[in-house]
């Protein structure tokens, strides 16, 4: 039975409030009872005392939820620039990212240099333009910005009632909304030909459903930013969000039951010096004491994240992601092969790895 799971990755400019919607989405999922806060060091992707100590986020962490039946891989990457090098390691692995704006200060230096990452690697990517509560907050106004200084077609899922005030509110556009239907039309008849002339020879009408399938198609295929607005901190505009998430963004599927085969996006170390690799499994699965070839190693342990925390588990299967410990040969890059790579657009840089 083939598995499915969404690999959504969590990307923005520091201080834009990464951490924070990460967290806000594992609360909305109930994987945690109570939000931990940056400002308190008390995050659930922030495990290290540096980052704790500082608020920032250094290295790059996964946690796991359940979202309307499908798995979320959710993994929380540095903002700050010094780290840039740890964000690029893991977009390798990703079927998908969020990329979060400030309401304030809309799009700045990193916020560039990671759209232009996302669009070399092709990761379909929502936008959330997130603290809409603060004073100044023109959601329009940043909207505008993406499309002048990133220059990507961007797609308005709802909007901010009293922006800027304590009382802002967002509501996500329903399929009937004259504004939604006006504006997806114009957005996507302008990519693609044969959806302008159908529209203008009156083939299909601003209410058919094909648009949305449109939507999707198009965010897929990196062409179009649906953009949300929020505010992570109190949830306001993450309903939205979760369902955009799951309806715009694709999920991988793998056989379990395949040739064993995965990636390693991430090293790090253990408590006495022992190499631990982050690994996305894409075909098969590995169990303790299996041995891989190509290195001729044995794994030792695995871990996997549930209820809120890194768990013991026997195996990894297709689509998940885990910590591998035994991998003591294995680098950052190791990954099922070159067909793979080229095919989702990623880099063909990378060595096999099997069972």
């Amino acid at each position: 039975m083939l598995l499915t799971t969404l690999n959504l990755g969590i990307l923005a400019h520091v201080d834009d409030g990464k951490t924070t919607l990460s967290e806000r989405l594992l609360h909305a999922a109930r994987v945690i009872e109570e939000l931990g806060r940056v400002d308190d060091g008390t995050t659930v992707t922030d495990s290290l005392a540096l980052e704790r100590r500082r608020g920032i986020t250094i290295r790059s962490a996964v946690a796991a939820l359940q979202v309307a039946g499908v798995s979320v891989n959710l993994i929380d990457t540095p903002g700050h620039p010094d780290f840039i090098p740890e964000v690029d390691r893991v977009l390798g692995v990703l079927d998908g990212a969020v990329l979060v704006i400030s309401a304030i200060e809309g799009v700045q230096p990193q916020t560039r240099v990671l759209l232009q990452a996302l669009r070399r690697r092709a990761v379909p990517c929502l936008l959330f333009v997130n603290k809409v509560d603060r004073r100044g907050a023109d959601v329009l106004a940043v909207k505008a910005e993406i499309e002048r200084r990133l220059r990507v077609p961007t797609q308005p899922m709802g909007r901010v009632e009293r922006a800027g005030t304590r009382d802002a509110e967002v509501i996500g556009f329903a399929s009937d909304d004259p504004w939604f239907r006006d504006w997806l039309v114009e957005v996507l008849t302008g990519l693609d030909d044969q959806m302008l002339r159908a529209y203008v020879e009156d083939e299909i009408g601003p209410d058919a459903e094909v648009w949305h399938d449109e939507l999707v198609r198009q965010t897929r295929r990196c062409a179009v930013y649906p953009l949300f607005a929020g505010y992570a901190l109190t949830g306001a505009g993450i309903p939205a969000l979760i369902e955009g998430i799951v309806e715009l963004l694709p999920s991988a599927t793998g056989d379990p039951d395949g040739p064993v085969a995965g990636i390693v996006f991430k090293i790090e170390r253990g408590e006495v010096g022992e190499k631990i690799a982050h690994a996305r499994m894409l075909s098969g699965t590995v169990r303790v004491r299996d041995r891989v070839n190509g290195f001729g190693d044995k794994i030792t342990a695995i871990r996997v994240f549930g209820r809120g925390r890194w768990t013991p588990g026997d195996h990894l299967a297709a689509t998940m992601v885990g910590k591998l410990w035994g991998l003591t040969h294995g680098r950052v890059g190791d990954a099922a092969g070159r067909r793979r790579a080229a095919e989702r657009g990623r880099s063909s840089d990378c060595r096999c790895w099997s069972r």
